[in-house]
Formats: C-alpha cells, sequence, structure tokens
C-alpha cells in the first residue's frame, strides 16, 4: 500500500515555444546591464583593433605543378571517367606504383625532403639555412640557448655530422612546418593538378620553401621511378665499353696476323689456323657487340618512355599573398567575445527566487478534517 500512495516525479513536456520564451527572458535579463555592454564593446573593440595591428602577418606563396607519366597514359580516360562517379582506379593498370596517384602527396609530406630542403641555403645570407631562418622569424633561438649551455644552435647548410641535440631540433622544425606552414593537395579528382601552398612570416622563406621543396621531390621522384631502368642502361654500355674495346684489339691482332701471312714459308701451316681461330674470335665479338648495341639503345629508348616529367604550371612570385588581420573583422570579434562572455557570467550568476507550489495550502487545510475523523 505504500508502493501505492508514493508520488512519482512530474516531468513537464518539453515545448519549443518554451524554450523560445527562456531564450528570450534570459536576452531581457542580459540587456537590464545595458551601460555594460556599452563599456564592454568599447573594450572589446580596442582589443580586437590592438589584436589587428600588433599581429605579424604571414605570407602564401602557391605552386602549381603537372605529373605527365606515358605509361599511365592507357588508363587515363578510364579513370576520369571513374572519378566523375567517385571512384579511383590509381591501382590498376600502368600507374600501380608506388608513387602513383595520391602518393604523390604522401611523398611531399615525408620528413626526409623537408629536412633536405630546410638545410639548403638561404639566398639573402649565403651562410644561413632556411632552418636557421626559420628558427630566427619565429623566434626559436631563445627556447633552444637554455639546451646548447647558453649557444646560439645554428644548422650548417648540407646537414652533415648533426649532433644529437640539432638532428632533435630540425625534427622539432619540421613538425611544426608539416603542422601549420606546408599543405599539399589536388585541385580536383579528375585531374592529374597538384597545388603545393606555404604560409610562413617571412615572404622570401615561403618562396624558397615552396620552390625548392618541388625540386627535391621532383628529383626524389624521377630517381626512385626510374633506378631500375638505370641501372639497366649503365650495365649495358659498361657491357658495350669493354666489348669494343676488345672488339678493336681483336680487329689490330687480324690485320697484323694476315701481314704476316704474305712473308710466310708456305710450311708452315700453324700460322694459317692461328689467323682463322682470330677471324673467328672477331666475328663472335662483332655479333656479340651489336646485340649489345641493340639492347643498349632499346633500354634508352624505355628509359626515356618511363620518364616522367613534371611540369611546372604557375610559380610563386613576388609580392605574395599577404595574410594580415583586418580591422573589420578583429572589432567585430572582439566586441562578440566580450559581450558573450558577459552575458554567459550574468547567466550563471544569476539567481532565481523560490516559487511556492499550489498544493501546499491545500493539503494544510485539509489537515485538522483528517484529525476529526480520526477521533
Amino acid at each position: 500500500m505504500s508502493n501505492a500512495n508514493t508520488p512519482y516525479p512530474y516531468e513537464p513536456e518539453f515545448s519549443f515555444k518554451k524554450l523560445w520564451n527562456d531564450r528570450v527572458d534570459d536576452i531581457r535579463y542580459v540587456l537590464r546591464f545595458w551601460k555594460t555592454l556599452l563599456l564592454l564593446a568599447v573594450i572589446g573593440g580596442l582589443l580586437g583593433a590592438l589584436a589587428a595591428y600588433f599581429k605579424r602577418p604571414t605570407y602564401t606563396a602557391r605552386l602549381t605543378f603537372v605529373i605527365d607519366d606515358s605509361k599511365s597514359g592507357g588508363m587515363s580516360g578510364l579513370a576520369s571517367l571513374a572519378g566523375q562517379f567517385g571512384f579511383s582506379l590509381d591501382g590498376i593498370g600502368g600507374g600501380s606504383g608506388v608513387l602513383a596517384g595520391d602518393n604523390v602527396q604522401e611523398l611531399l609530406k615525408s620528413r626526409k625532403l623537408i629536412e633536405e630542403t630546410l638545410e639548403s641555403p638561404y639566398d639573402p645570407k649565403p651562410n644561413f639555412s632556411l632552418a636557421d631562418e626559420y628558427a630566427q622569424v619565429h623566434k626559436l633561438q631563445k627556447q633552444w640557448t637554455s639546451l646548447n649551455n647558453n649557444k646560439p644552435v645554428s644548422f650548417p647548410i648540407g646537414g652533415k655530422n648533426y649532433s644529437r641535440l640539432q638532428d632533435s631540433l630540425l625534427h622539432e622544425i619540421t613538425q611544426l612546418v608539416l603542422e601549420n606552414n606546408f599543405s599539399i593537395s589536388k585541385t580536383d579528382k579528375k585531374l592529374g593538378f597538384f597545388e603545393v601552398t606555404t604560409t610562413m612570416k617571412d615572404e622570401k622563406l615561403a618562396q624558397l620553401f615552396c620552390e625548392r621543396m618541388i625540386k627535391q621531390a621532383t628529383s626524389f621522384y624521377i630517381t626512385t621511378k626510374t633506378t631500375r631502368l638505370r641501372n639497366n642502361v649503365a650495365r649495358l654500355q659498361n657491357r658495350a665499353d669493354s666489348i669494343g674495346a676488345i672488339l678493336n684489339r681483336k680487329t689490330y691482332a687480324v690485320s697484323s696476323a694476315n701481314r704476316t701471312l704474305l712473308d710466310l714459308n708456305p710450311a708452315y701451316t700453324n700460322a694459317n689456323a692461328n689467323v682463322e681461330v682470330k677471324e673467328r674470335d672477331k666475328i663472335v665479338l662483332s655479333t656479340i657487340f651489336s646485340e649489345t648495341v641493340k639492347n643498349l639503345e632499346a633500354s634508352k629508348t624505355m628509359l626515356a618512355q618511363e620518364t616522367p616529367t613534371v611540369t611546372i604550371v604557375d610559380e610563386p612570385e613576388l609580392p605574395l599573398k599577404k595574410n594580415k588581420l583586418k580591422y573589420t573583422v578583429a572589432i567585430p570579434a572582439g566586441i562578440f567575445i566580450t559581450g558573450l562572455l558577459f552575458a554567459i557570467t550574468v547567466l550563471l550568476l544569476r539567481k532565481k527566487e523560490p516559487t511556492i507550489t499550489a498544493t501546499q495550502p491545500s493539503v494544510e487545510l485539509n489537515q485538522p478534517e483528517v484529525r476529526a475523523n480520526s477521533f
């Protein structure tokens, strides 16, 4: 029986109208402090203007390139058709190599290429590397001097014989570049155009890093793509040179042997046999040499066909795009942020008066009747 008399908690029904009215009441409550809001708006606008004035601008360098790989040209039509329906055929056909399709984007994000680019010279300062200029622009030297017994840390051009501290700091710069300053994207999935974007606080640094990054990646891409064929061409070239030198010596030997036959006594027959053996060796070497040269030329033709062409479409040119915080954005943003913070603070500190439920008086009036009945 006690379970039957236990009251269940009352849950009001959800209503969008009530929710809207509550928010309107909150806005009206905040607007009671309009003088404080006005003062905070002025302060927020001033803070936004100061932020726009003191914030250092950045510069964006963009470079667009396209890779022409003749081996994968046969699948380009099918790949373009499949790309319209959201499918990728980069792993099918001739372009299924390690450096095919979207793998180029991951190649440009590799730590090795970025470090090699950072170790290249900074043109306005020949003794400076790009890593040195990056550390100076971003004020990283002040943080590193304590790690090196209050001595500045530098990164010599070439990157040879780096210490453990230099390697770790160069790795830190590489991570900062990947996270904040460098990006690569494909302008269209159906096309082979790639766009490299570099945003840094130094205009010349952004331009040099963008251009040299592409040079490093292009050299690595072509070398990796054609390493097997280049080794084959070099091997055939060495073989052809060796056989050609031996064939020349055999030719002179046969000519000399034929000349000695003119004054030879007919009773000596071994001389004729020696001349025939030398002529036979010469014929064999000539056949081998001709086949080797034929294979060499075929390998050179295949190497030319397999070598991809990286074409630069758009290069970053000075002056670069300047990214600066505008006053028209900073001032409204400062006003909005200060007003929002004030509104949240006021609503959190708002005290609601306790409400008296209508059921309490009725319970008190009914209590005497219950006692009278009990008597």
